[in-house]
């Protein structure tokens, strides 16, 4: 077996190169580096006043995350020789020599490795390339049939909003007061809003990429205040605060449903999606006020009349309180409410800057 101490110069300084260019790529970042092919020692040091000079790699940024596996990757044992040589080419002398650009050999070997095993590393592009693509298949929107019955579901939603906005306009001028608006839209806030269901399905079947759990609760929310409250307790149509939820909803849902509509169009003017994400922070607390004002003003008809409420004994051994569960229904919005409104800022913030910062790079 050939001892180190018997081969050349040269290959002894390979052999140091490598060695140390491997310690760097695992991390050791203290070894001492020795620069080859100068003056002085035969060894590749150079000697002042009988002391050895060495020079130090600063530590790396980071670490890889093969650095503590002793084998090279496969990418880098592949596309780069240099890096890692096997033993019958390690005594060539003048094979794996390298230029001093960066004062550090061993960084500038470990910096060519990984430029080869970037642009000559097919396999692991292959890879990457079927990454992006199962990605853009993930992201990629409805098929053309399910797009174009959301344009058109999109577009009824919205001028349906807009007749009922246009009556309450109408109402308001020919009455010359905001009480009891509700009798003139009241049909088509019905219907319309009861339409709003159809959201629920959308997201179960996966034409709508939005959560069901959440979408369910924020349109049967409103789909029981309208039947189950409004509806069924005819004292509190009067009140102004069924006027405060129904305009907050009305500018609400024609924002949203635009907002849709030009979205699937590919053609989202800058105007609808600042409102989207910007009006909700005044519509929101606004509506919510009026669902709670109107649940509450309706509490001592319901006690009254003992509206949907079963008592025992029944055949059925079961009992039902409706008055204990428009309480229920009331005390819920206090941890939902402030989840459902930061969550919307929170959009606000990562929607809004992107634009504009999309647009700053235009």
């Amino acid at each position: 077996m050939v001892e180190t101490a018997t081969l050349p110069s040269k290959a002894k300084d390979n052999i140091d190169l490598i060695k140390m260019a491997r310690e760097v790529i695992l991390g050791r970042a203290k070894a001492a580096v020795i620069t080859p092919f100068q003056d002085g020692g035969g060894d590749g040091s150079s000697r002042r006043g009988g002391k050895r000079r060495e020079r130090l790699c600063p530590p790396p940024r980071w670490r890889p995350p093969w650095a503590l596996s002793l084998a090279p990757p496969r990418g880098l044992r592949s596309a780069s020789p240099a890096f890692f040589p096997p033993p019958s080419r390690c005594g060539q002398s003048g094979r794996w020599g390298l230029r001093e650009e960066s004062g550090c050999p061993a960084l500038d070997m470990a910096a060519a490795a990984a430029t080869a095993a970037s642009k000559g590393n097919g396999g692991g592009g292959g890879r990457a390339g079927a990454g992006e693509a199962s990605s853009s298949r993930r992201k990629k929107g409805p098929g053309p049939l399910a797009t174009a019955y959301l344009v058109i579901y999109n577009v009824v939603m919205t001028a349906g909003w807009l007749v009922i906005a246009v009556g309450l306009v109408r109402a308001y001028l020919a009455k010359g007061s905001y009480h009891s608006l509700y009798y003139s839209i009241e049909k088509p806030l019905k219907f319309f809003q009861t339409g709003a269901l159809l959201e629920i399905l959308h997201c179960a079947i996966g034409i709508v990429p939005s959560s069901v759990v959440l979408t369910s609760f924020q349109v049967m929310s409103r789909v029981f205040l309208i039947w189950a409250v409004t509806h069924s307790v005819k004292e509190v149509q009067s009140e102004d605060s069924v006027l405060l939820f129904v305009i907050a909803w009305t500018i609400t849902e024609i924002i949203r449903y635009s907002f849709y509509t030009f979205s699937l169009l590919n053609h989202l003017p800058y105007l609808i999606k600042w409102a989207r994400y910007t009006l909700f922070i005044v519509l929101y607390p606004m509506g919510v006020s009026g669902e709670l004002l109107t649940i509450y003003a309706a509490l001592p008809f319901v006690r009254q009349a003992g509206l949907y409420s079963i008592s025992l004994p029944n055949k059925y051994n079961f009992s039902f309180d409706y008055y204990a569960f428009l309480i229920l229904i009331m005390i819920s919005y206090i941890p939902l409410f402030p989840q459902l409104y930061f969550h919307m800022i929170h959009q606000r913030r990562k929607i809004l800057s992107h634009t504009e910062e999309h647009k700053k790079f235009e």
